[in-house]
């Protein structure tokens, strides 16, 4: 048996990250068994569908590497299929016009709700005879559930699940206006395209008895199922815009890098081992649905940042640099001193994302025109240090301008003027780079040029004459 996936979002918004995670699962198992993996877009919604928001889940599927075999799939194009399906089965008896008013279902469901039973249809237009219907009146299509029985399907993740079909009621496959509903296209499109594992959230664990039951009913196969547990947020709530970014895209815009996002979402609810790095092969070699998580999960912005970080470290420089390009608001090739690759790999190993990067080797490239409040005011107490410094950096020729011999010049300062380095360092630190905390300053020196430093010097110091004449 050939396996056969699907991922299938409504287009009503964006890609977020439990949606991104359950079409990785659907991506991954497909390839992990050499089957092929669908794309099918439930867009009958109408009111609320958008082409952008279509537009948007496929770019971010491509982003994040997941390619489909098949698709994408419309259900608005496929129309014909379904009316043709429920004429198939009104004539079969499996379905049946149901003439029930707003206010008749509306009463019902107060009475119900009264006598404290669970609200579902009383089965009112059930056992209508052909003489007392008429086709040309208001009616929606109602799928003839069983009434007795039990719906039992063994999920992939959760084992055996049962549902007593007298809980489940005769639901409506089309509405009043033609229009099928989610729950019937969804068999429609689940048996037309052979799709044989459906890995969705758990969201819809209450909806598959009724899809199995139409299954049954039009004789279809019953592919497995697996429900993804939800994501939580690092407050045990479920995650959501204020727990930060969930719209896939956003994280390309935060810097992130698709493999990282990738690897992460992977690990969010399975596992192999104890390994937390997976290249895409290892992915697809070791990933199996079974191994999958019940129990939520929850996501750590601490850890994807430190799994970003390591795939960051993996580029080569010259491909990291042309990732953090992407981000930049400056001119890299201001600096001759400065080859961009060169000077990222000074950083990488202090940020998480590549818009973090760009931000934190901004002043190397341009001037600095604001000093960090807090460092400045610790470090920039003293204008003889900030003297003897540029007097003594100026001193060295231009052509040897470089780290060692800033370093020596520190060297030589602090010995002076009878200080230790960090009372040398760090004013040459917060007046280079304007911040408090930097990678060492003397090959960020050597990166920013003899002239730029000493004109920071002289900005830093006339920053302390300022402060000291307020």
């Amino acid at each position: 048996m050939k396996i056969k996936t699907r991922f299938a979002p409504s287009p009503t918004g964006f890609l977020h990250i439990g949606g991104a995670r359950t079409s990785l699962y659907s991506w991954l198992y497909a390839r992990h068994h050499h089957g092929e993996f669908v794309l099918r877009v439930e867009d009958t919604d109408f009111e609320r569908n958008s082409e952008e928001a279509t537009a948007a889940i496929i770019e971010a599927m491509e982003w994040l590497g997941m390619g489909y075999d098949e698709g994408p799939y419309y259900q608005s194009q496929r129309m014909d299929r379904y009316k043709e399906v429920i004429d198939q089965m009104l004539e079969q008896g499996t379905a049946y016009r149901c003439y029930c008013s707003k206010e008749q279902l509306q009463a019902d469901r107060e009475a119900q709700e009264a006598n404290k039973e669970k609200p579902k249809y009383v089965g009112r237009c059930r056992h209508l005879g052909a003489h007392e219907q008429d086709p040309s009146k208001p009616h929606c299509i109602r799928f003839k559930n069983p009434e007795t029985g039990v719906v039992t399907f063994e999920d992939a993740i959760r084992g055996s699940i049962s549902f007593n079909n007298e809980e489940l009621d005769d639901f409506i496959i089309a509405r009043t206006d033609g229009t099928p509903t989610y729950n019937f296209c969804v068999v429609v499109d689940d048996w037309d395209m052979e799709i044989t594992h459906v890995i969705r959230g758990e969201d819809h664990i209450n909806n598959t008895p009724r899809q199995i039951n139409v299954l049954r009913a039009l004789g279809a196969p019953v592919p497995t199922y697996a429900h993804v547990s939800m994501i939580n947020g690092q407050d045990g709530k479920k995650l959501s815009k204020r727990h930060g970014a969930v719209n896939v895209m956003q994280f390309k815009e935060d810097g992130y890098l698709p493999e990282a996002i990738v690897n992460y979402i992977a690990r969010l609810g399975w596992g192999h081992g104890d390994q937390e790095i997976f290249s895409r092969e290892e992915l697809v070699k070791f990933f199996e649905i079974t191994n999958v998580s019940k129990n939520p999960s929850s996501f750590d912005y601490a850890k994807l940042n430190w799994v970003n970080q390591h795939y960051m470290r993996e580029l080569s420089p010259a491909d990291l640099a042309t990732k953090v390009k992407a981000f930049v608001d400056y001119d890299v090739e201001s600096n001759a001193l400065a080859p961009f690759a060169q000077v990222l790999q000074l950083y990488v190993e202090r940020c998480h994302t590549l818009k973090e990067l760009a931000e934190q080797v901004k002043y190397i490239y341009q001037p600095v025109t604001e000093l960090e409040e807090a460092a400045a005011k610790k470090h920039l107490k003293s204008v003889e240090v900030l003297q003897a410094l540029k007097a003594n950096l100026a001193e060295i020729p231009a052509s040897e301008f470089n780290a060692q011999a800033v370093h020596q010049v520190m060297q030589d300062t602090a010995t002076a003027l009878e200080l230790g380095m960090g009372k040398v360092g760090m004013p040459l630190r917060v007046a280079v780079t304007g911040v408090g905390q930097s990678p060492s300053i003397d090959a960020i020196c050597a990166f920013v040029g003899q002239e730029q430093v000493l004109a920071r010097l002289d900005n830093a110091i006339a920053w302390i004459n300022n402060q000291a004449a307020q």
